[in-house]
């Protein structure tokens, strides 16, 4: 019955309804909603960058890699994807991993050295 809650209505509702959750910093339950919204609309960032989002701020790291990971080959250039993948390998102790996206992400934003 839980999850009923958390799966009803349209996806503009569930979306909605996700990120009301996130600004409220229910992270586990903005992804509890994003998790079957992506996989309704998998070619939409939107909905999978706020997924990852969710996952790293609830310490779900493997997982917001893995989402982020499928922005980035998608959208090589999507400055806040490569941003936040880099955010969350350092976040894991992965820093030579990390490096190269967040200059990137660094270069995309137009901050150049």
């Amino acid at each position: 019955m839980e999850t009923m809650y958390y799966d009803h209505g349209t996806p503009a509702e569930r979306w909605e309804r996700a990120q009301l959750f996130f600004d409220a910093k229910d992270y586990a339950g903005a992804a509890r909603v994003l998790g079957k919204l992506v996989e309704e609309v998998p070619e939409q960032t939107g909905p999978r960058l706020l997924l990852a989002r969710s996952y790293y701020h609830s310490a779900q790291l493997g997982r917001a890699e893995g989402e982020l990971r499928v922005i980035v080959e998608r959208d090589p250039v999507e400055q806040y994807a490569r941003l936040m993948l880099g955010r969350t390998l350092q976040r894991q102790g992965r820093h030579e991993e990390a490096e190269p996206h967040m200059r990137l992400a660094s270069a995309l934003a137009g901050d150049f050295e």
